[in-house]
């Protein structure tokens, strides 16, 4: 039996350590096969405990997707950030991607892979997360190319597409290209398409 007492945290430390059993028995399971009861024992807490921080499990489940979207978006925005050289700009944006999969491959799957994508407030926070990596893009785009907020969109959508995509396919293939060269190709086919749109003028 569970010794709560012996191994008493503060509460944001208990909840930051719920989230990592809770992601592991998810990514494990599929939300649907996962268990309460499993994710209490991985944590090495009572289920009474458990429940105080996380109502349900659908709450749970939504806390996990949102800390691992707002990781991330953080890191789209900061890599978007990081540099004034588009090319550069579109290597770090893959490279950020890739390195989330390469540090947080249950959290991507979580993401992307899940069985309950198709869950209204899940697919919400997908949708989300997608626009706000791309609207990080689009506003870079607009600026450099003179393109409408909706043109503008619509290519930032397709690139951070093509990243989420092949992302998903080099997770798959479990490394088979090495991370470094996968990042090269990606980053190459965004590049040589949005580097078409010349530079506007004004």
């Amino acid at each position: 039996m569970v010794d709560d007492k012996s191994a008493r945290l503060p509460r944001d430390e208990r909840r930051a350590q719920l989230l990592v059993a809770a992601l592991e028995v998810f990514t494990a399971a599929g939300y649907h096969s996962a268990a309460m009861d499993e994710i209490a024992d991985r944590a090495n807490v009572s289920k009474p405990v458990l429940y105080q921080h996380f109502p349900s499990k659908l709450e749970l489940y939504l806390a996990v997707l949102d800390l691992h979207i707002d990781s991330l978006v953080f890191a789209i925005q900061k890599a978007i950030a990081s540099n004034r050289e588009n090319s550069s700009r579109v290597a770090a944006t893959v490279e950020a991607y890739f390195g989330f999969i390469d540090s947080e491959g249950e959290a991507f799957r979580l993401l992307f892979e899940s069985d309950m994508n198709l869950e209204p407030q899940v697919r919400e926070r997908l949708n989300r997360m997608t626009y706000d990596c791309a609207a990080a893009v689009s506003a870079v785009i607009s600026i450099d190319t003179g393109l409408g907020k909706e043109e503008s969109m619509m290519l930032a959508v397709g690139i951070i597409g093509t990243v989420q995509t092949t992302a998903r396919h080099w997770l798959d293939r479990d490394g088979k290209i090495d991370r470094q060269r996968a990042t090269e190709l990606v980053m190459n086919l965004i590049w040589r398409g949005i580097s078409g749109f010349p530079k506007s003028q004004s």
